[in-house]
């Protein structure tokens, strides 16, 4: 597997050249397509040349220990530092989520539970987009349904970074790990007695591909009605029909947005959380019909499946797939998901190295 790093560092090499090259520069689309897979692969090349320096220096070492005591202490350091090396460069070799570098729509639904439900959706909405804030990302609310006490029953809002993010660092790459059923232990607002209630809320996490060649969307396959937006209560907000609901015929597919004034921005928005659906829908088609499905791994966008409890009354969060645990929800929910992210990370790696060894 390490050998095959190689390959990867011609590629670099080659890029390289084709930067130089005046027909290349003179393209501003091909230049982008370079210059962005030269800059994925770079991490690569700078991990197999520490791997293969870390090697070369301990075959020296190795071969020097029997004539200078000196070589032969520092062999242990340098087989620490050749397996931090290969290590990384492993990990670096994992095959990618081709949607890792696009930015998301996320999507938060008030579950059981009623107002409290709709509360605590609230209360996941302020996570995401404080966690955006500390990451420097931007975030737009594309369409929204407030509950009467000021939760939400659905949420949609889109998570962009700015300029070229890092591998394994855009908001797809990410947050991805955060679809499923959010559960949360609390004493509800409503509760007047002081009783623990149980309730939960829905997240879905999509990648945003905007106008992405592969996702096709005919004209004629789209039923758009339009309609007069309306607030908590039912109340009418708007005396235009600026609201619009977009059906996708072919899957039943159904996204409305009524969080501008006007119909066109609406019609805008629920074409891009559209795309994004169909999308995700055509990547879990794919998922199911392939025989090596990533079973095993962390889940990322299964709104049926409970992952993570939120425990107000011992400050605790606690994630199902992971294991993870800490007493520091309200720092959480302040945004500082790291940590919480970071294990899913690190058990999808560790799933996909697993994957890899056994084939």
């Amino acid at each position: 597997m390490l050998e095959s790093a190689q390959n990867l560092v011609d590629e670099h090499a080659a890029l390289e050249a084709q930067l130089a090259d005046p027909a290349v520069v003179g393209d501003p689309d091909r230049l982008r397509v370079v210059h962005t897979r030269y800059g994925q692969l770079q991490p690569v090349v700078a991990a197999h040349a520490e791997w293969v320096g870390a090697g070369e220096e301990l075959g020296a070492a190795r071969e020097l220990a029997g004539e200078d005591p000196a070589f032969a202490e520092e062999i242990p350091a340098l087989e620490e530092r050749l397996a931090v090396a290969e290590d990384r460069l492993r990990r670096l070799l994992i095959p990618r989520d081709p949607d890792d570098d696009r930015d998301v729509i996320l999507e938060v639904k008030a579950g059981e539970g009623g107002e409290e439900s709709a509360l605590f959706a609230g209360d996941l909405l302020r996570m995401y987009l404080r966690h955006a804030e500390q990451r420097g990302w931007r975030t737009e609310i594309l369409d929204a349904t407030e509950s009467d006490l000021g939760g939400y029953k659905d949420v949609q809002v889109a998570i962009s970074a700015k300029g070229s993010p890092a591998p394994g660092e855009a908001p797809w790459a990410r947050l991805k790990y955060e679809g499923g059923v959010h559960r949360v232990q609390r004493v509800p607002v409503t509760e007047s007695q002081g009783r623990i209630h149980t309730s939960a809320a829905g997240v879905w996490v999509m990648p945003d591909v905007g106008e992405a060649v592969e996702v096709e969307i005919t004209p004629n396959d789209l039923k758009i009605d339009v309609y007069r937006s309306s607030g908590p209560g039912g109340q009418s907000v708007n005396t235009t029909d600026s609201a619009v609901r977009i059906t996708h015929l072919p899957t039943g597919t159904v996204v409305s947005c009524q969080n501008e004034k006007s119909q066109l921005q609406n019609k805008e928005s629920a074409m891009r959380v559209l795309r994004a659906r169909l999308h995700q829908l055509a990547l879990a088609e794919k998922a199911a019909a392939d025989a090596e499905a990533r079973a095993g791994q962390v889940r990322t966008v299964d709104r049926s499946e409970r992952i993570r409890t939120y425990n107000f009354p011992e400050n605790r969060i606690a994630d199902h797939r992971t294991g993870y645990k800490s007493h520091n929800l309200d720092a959480v929910l302040d945004g500082d998901l790291g940590p919480v992210i970071d294990s899913a990370v690190e058990a999808d790696e560790a799933a996909r190295l697993a994957a890899l060894g056994e084939a």
